[in-house]
């Protein structure tokens, strides 16, 4: 099989959504999978099952367009993650649940990024075993952002808010 026509397959295979094919001849045996988290990276296998003159090669090949994504050089002055959060202090989930922004379905968010909470302001409520617990904020500051999805099922000491202390 030529080089080209093994790179025609991949991107058939990226583009059909298909996450594993296996091929096999006489002489050669090609495997591709693509990732199920990051479509349109297969990865390839190449193995001669003939004996030949040659050893049994395993070739990767990538989609041209995802080299060029990872060609971009990211700018030097970029914080990283870590230092973008070390100003801030988190709310915590004291309990397994599920998080909600707002009372009800009806009413408006407890708080939203930029407002200001003190220590006794309720920020969400978490729903464990059909009860509703309102959660302070148990500091002063603003909040800067909200790391939990409306809804979403939360575990012990897990971080719901970032806070800019005041």
């Amino acid at each position: 099989m030529k080089a080209s026509e093994i790179q025609d397959l991949i991107r058939f295979v990226s583009k059909s959504g298909v996450s594993e094919v296996e091929i096999e001849d006489k002489d050669f045996k090609i495997t591709i999978k693509t990732p199920p988290y990051k479509r349109g990276a297969p990865i390839v296998e190449f193995q001669q099952t003939a004996p030949t003159h040659q050893q049994p090669q395993q070739v990767a090949v990538a989609n041209p367009v995802v080299q060029q994504q990872s060609q971009v050089a990211t700018p030097a002055i970029a914080p990283t993650k870590a230092e973008e959060t070390n100003n801030y202090i988190e709310i915590k989930s004291p309990m397994i649940g599920t998080f909600y922004r707002k009372p009800s379905p009806d009413k408006p968010c407890f708080i939203n990024i930029g407002d200001d909470v003190k220590n006794e302001t309720v920020v969400c409520v978490i729903e464990a075993m059909k009860l509703f617990n309102e959660i302070e904020a148990e500091m002063s500051g603003k909040i800067v952002k909200v790391l939990v999805d409306d809804g979403s099922p939360v575990e012990y000491d897990q971080p719901l808010f970032l806070v800019e202390p005041a």
